[in-house]
């Protein structure tokens, strides 16, 4: 059973959604598919939702790691409210383990940068967002890390942007089950959800499975906005068989949706790679052309 009765521990932590008492104080989490299993004084695989006296406690909520207005192109989100800025937050964690990723310092190694945060509450975030609406700001992005390990601080965010006519962005990963993914959609407006790859043995590597995030780009595609991300990576995932099959799946939801496909560049555990070449971006934007009416080549 989803334990939802206290908001608040005994010391006046947050209390997460989602989780169910195991036995003898060990708690399961029901949040994404990994369905930790976590023993107290210990936290999931996201490293940031904890077993603390027996309740499951969101550890960064309402820390933010990053913040800025950025365009909404940056997210990136090219067919929704285009010109237009969006406040950006940022926490900690991430459910997947990238050896590729952009911002591992907030998402997979941020333990000694924990005390370089701001402390925010919802209510703050969306009084922020309001006051940036002369600079041409539509409301909130969850980015940065992966906002959906966050989802208590997310949530409850998103529901006062909402109140006060702002819109919600989500920049996510999209490996979330569809009962919190279900709860949390009726107040986002735009997601843009990173397909790392169509190969659930890569997928299984990144410690996800490719399953669920397709499950979650058809549910999402039929409640708000939606355009995808996938980064190209040498001799990972750049073959065009594989962006045949990733683009003609897409295509089997809308093929009006946007594809953006992302130039790698070396970073964290791939410093060594080379970047992918830009002869072979251009071929593979023509492959999922054959499929796609909107692709977009990035990084470039």
């Amino acid at each position: 059973m989803t334990e939802k009765n206290k908001t608040r521990d005994n010391e006046g932590n947050k209390v997460a959604l989602f989780w169910r008492v195991k036995k003898d104080h060990v708690l399961q989490c029901l949040l994404c598919p990994h369905h930790c299993i976590i023993h107290e004084g210990e936290s999931g695989r996201c490293g940031v939702r904890s077993n603390k006296r027996g309740q499951l406690i969101p550890d960064s909520y309402g820390l933010v790691s990053a913040i800025a207005l950025d365009s909404i192109e940056k997210k990136p989100l090219r067919r929704f409210e285009s010109g237009k800025t969006i406040l950006s937050i940022g926490s900690f964690g991430c459910n997947l383990k990238c050896p590729f990723c952009q911002n591992h310092g907030i998402s997979l190694e941020y333990q000694d940068r924990w005390e370089h945060h701001k402390k925010m509450t919802p209510t703050q975030v969306a009084t922020m967002a309001e006051e940036m609406i002369p600079k041409g700001n539509i409301g909130v992005a969850y980015t940065y890390n992966e906002p959906l390990v966050g989802y208590e601080f997310v949530l409850e965010s998103a529901k006062e942007v909402h109140k006060r006519g702002l819109k919600n962005a989500l920049i996510t990963n999209g490996f979330i089950n569809p009962l919190p993914l279900g709860e949390l959609m009726p107040y986002i407006d735009a997601m843009n959800i990173d397909l790392k790859c169509f190969s659930n043995e890569n997928y299984k590597k990144l410690g996800g499975n490719l399953e669920d995030v397709k499950r979650t780009i058809e549910t999402a595609s039929s409640m708000s906005h939606v355009e995808i991300t996938t980064l190209i990576i040498p001799e990972a995932n750049d073959s065009e068989e594989e962006i045949h099959e990733l683009a003609s799946w897409l295509a089997t939801i809308n093929p009006d949706i946007p594809l953006h496909l992302s130039r790698f560049f070396p970073t964290y555990q791939y410093w060594q790679k080379n970047p992918t070449s830009v002869d072979k971006m251009f071929k593979l934007e023509k492959v999922a052309k054959k499929h796609l009416r909107q692709v977009f080549l990035g990084n470039m």
